[in-house]
């Protein structure tokens, strides 16, 4: 056991205590409007980024944006083989600044900074000097995330999040399951446009972390029959594409309940680090949610589907 790994775990468990907490979420979605639920942000722990004056979306991205500071904390705490646990973990934000890219691509200005990932980087400094989708498949081709297959925003999109989950599922055992059903929540959602067949691309990464089987389903049923039990859960009770929504949100009910269960082990190993990111992440989700809520003018009573 590593000095450093138990300070990691130690600071990992105070840093649990930096959520809004699904006590404060309903007060949030009841707001007045998106500024009065971001003055009530503004003393708790999304207070350095979340300010009043902001629009949804840059709120919601400076949510995110503390999610990212707390994980490149923590991986600065942790042994090196902790550290890139922490660097999985984080390639959703990395997927984010890779879509906003493409947007800048088609001209769109009015758009968030980019997450600093700093440490937590697997190719994000590489793909900054990219100019347009070919050099960005050309770019991605030689990093972890490989070739897209394509140049079209759904090739990098879908084939990211594969590749995402593949990648934590063999990296961070402890967030094995968690990664599984999100990959089937990802093929359930493009699969949910109507039946068809992938590209070779895409088919290959479907196996890699889902298995062949799913890999050849063409509709969200077929998909649900091919899973092994490790993802399967994800999809229980989704018959069509309108049942995702709920199943998005079981999917992170689950990663809850495992995630409480892991802060409170008494080990000092990366199970309760991995626990904690998780838990910042289940909040993250859920104030995003409620600012929505509180953007739109309710009905508040929504965000009991995520409590």
């Amino acid at each position: 056991m590593s000095t450093r790994l138990v300070g990691a775990v130690v600071r990992a468990r105070a840093a649990a205590s930096r959520r809004v907490g699904s006590g404060r979420v309903p007060s949030l979605a009841a707001a007045d409007g998106l500024q009065e639920a971001l003055s009530q942000l503004g003393a708790g722990p999304y207070g350095h980024d979340v300010r009043p004056g902001q629009s949804l979306p840059r709120a919601q991205h400076e949510v995110c944006a503390t999610l990212v500071w707390n994980q490149r904390v923590l991986a600065g705490w942790l042994p090196p083989d902790g550290a890139q646990a922490m660097r999985l973990l984080a390639g959703w934000a990395e997927i984010a600044n890779v879509e906003a890219l493409l947007r800048r691509f088609d001209g769109e200005r009015d758009l968030p900074p980019a997450y600093r990932l700093g440490s937590l980087a697997t190719a994000w400094p590489r793909l900054t000097a990219c100019t347009d989708r070919p050099a960005l498949r050309r770019e991605l081709a030689g990093t972890a995330w490989g070739d897209p297959g394509g140049e079209n925003d759904h090739a990098f999109t879908l084939l990211l999040r594969l590749v995402w989950a593949a990648r934590v599922r063999s990296g961070v055992p402890a967030a094995s399951a968690w990664a599984a059903g999100a990959a089937a929540l990802v093929l359930a959602l493009d699969l949910g446009v109507g039946p068809h067949a992938h590209d070779a691309t895409v088919t290959a990464a479907v196996a890699r972390v889902l298995g062949r089987d799913a890999a050849a389903a063409t509709t969200i049923s077929e998909l649900r029959t091919a899973l092994t039990s490790t993802a399967r859960w994800a999809l229980a009770d989704c018959d069509s594409p309108q049942d995702l929504w709920q199943a998005e949100a079981a999917w992170w009910l689950r990663v809850e309940r495992d995630a409480t269960t892991m802060t409170a082990s008494s080990s000092f190993d990366l199970t309760p680090v991995v626990g904690v990111v998780a838990l910042l992440a289940v909040d993250a989700w859920r104030v995003r949610a409620a600012l929505e809520l509180a953007d739109r003018g309710g009905p508040a009573e929504a965000i009991h589907a995520v409590l």
